[in-house]
């Protein structure tokens, strides 16, 4: 059984896009299995239904309405065409005096998947023979939970997608079947063990981080900043915990894994949804793992 794994990473699922592009189209891999955990997860339905090129229309091109209906940054371009992203303090204050639970609200999100995953699609989905997984936070029973497509309704699914993209204290914080969610990432941020447990023997699996830690983090300038710098920290260690625990139930069970990290550090804050800087970054992932597959065998000698 082959499995496809993308982690999270924000803004930088553009890069994982472009990755799983050039493994399913160029390579031809036909892959039984899909799990994804937060952006992870919105890319798995399309790139089952091998809808490559609606799905990379979406990522280029979406921006941060297309996410929050209520965001919790400011982002202002300088003279220079560079971006500053700064923390909208009075909105989160707004929230605050309203009784809000977060900073911000992505309501926007659900309604995007809405509209890309249609009804057909996710029939059509459920009655093939790939099963697709997305990673969620139970954050009342304390679990990492992953809800299959052969389980749930349309809408419930969609849900499961928007909620596994849920990164908190930043965006929504959802309520469904008595639970409090969130990002999945919280649990499992790489979810090579429970692909390896559900019988993958070769995984392709695409990390949304460089391999080696390439910067510091800037000292903190105030709350805000703390809790930005003390997620990233937090959720570096859930991705490396995932990735060696993986290894060792692949070495375990015999199983493969082919890992694809980012070559360079894409951007320090992966809530922000550029569309030039995502379709830049599809192309990268794309030719990145055609570098990657480069068979030097097939390289051969001009006759004479």
């Amino acid at each position: 059984m082959r499995a496809l794994v993308i982690s999270g990473g924000g803004s930088k699922g553009a890069f994982a896009g472009g990755v799983a592009q050039y493994l399913i189209q160029e390579l031809h891999h036909d892959y039984d299995l899909y799990i994804g955990t937060s952006t992870g997860s919105l890319l798995i339905s399309h790139l089952a239904l091998q809808k490559i090129e609606k799905i990379k229309d979406v990522y280029t091109h979406v921006n941060q309405k297309s996410i929050f209906n209520d965001s919790p940054f400011l982002i202002k371009t300088d003279k220079f065409n560079h971006q500053q992203i700064s923390i909208n303090h009075w909105n989160v204050l707004r929230r605050f005096l309203k009784g809000k639970k977060t900073f911000g609200e992505s309501k926007n999100l659900r309604k995007l998947i809405g509209k890309t995953l249609t009804v057909a699609e996710f029939e059509q989905l459920k009655a093939s023979d790939k099963d697709v997984l997305v990673t969620v936070s139970n954050l009342s029973s304390h679990e990492t939970q992953y809800k299959s497509i052969r389980d749930f309704s349309y809408e419930d699914f969609c849900d499961w997608i928007w909620i596994s993209c849920n990164y908190i204290p930043f965006m929504s914080v959802a309520h469904k079947n008595g639970c409090d969610y969130a990002d999945g990432g919280f649990g499992s941020m790489v979810p090579i063990k429970e692909a390896i447990e559900r019988g993958a023997t070769t995984l392709d699996v695409i990390v949304l981080e460089t391999e080696v830690t390439q910067l510091n983090n800037l000292p903190a300038k105030n709350p805000f900043s703390l809790l930005t710098n003390l997620h990233g920290f937090m959720m570096d260690r859930i991705e490396k915990q995932n990735i060696a625990i993986g290894k060792f139930v692949a070495s375990n069970k015999n199983a493969i894994i082919n890992i694809y990290y980012t070559p360079t550090v894409l951007t320090t804050n992966s809530l922000i949804f550029n569309k030039q800087k995502m379709l830049a970054w599809w192309e990268s992932g794309f030719n990145f793992a055609a570098s990657k597959n480069v068979d030097v065998n097939e390289i051969k000698p001009q006759e004479e």
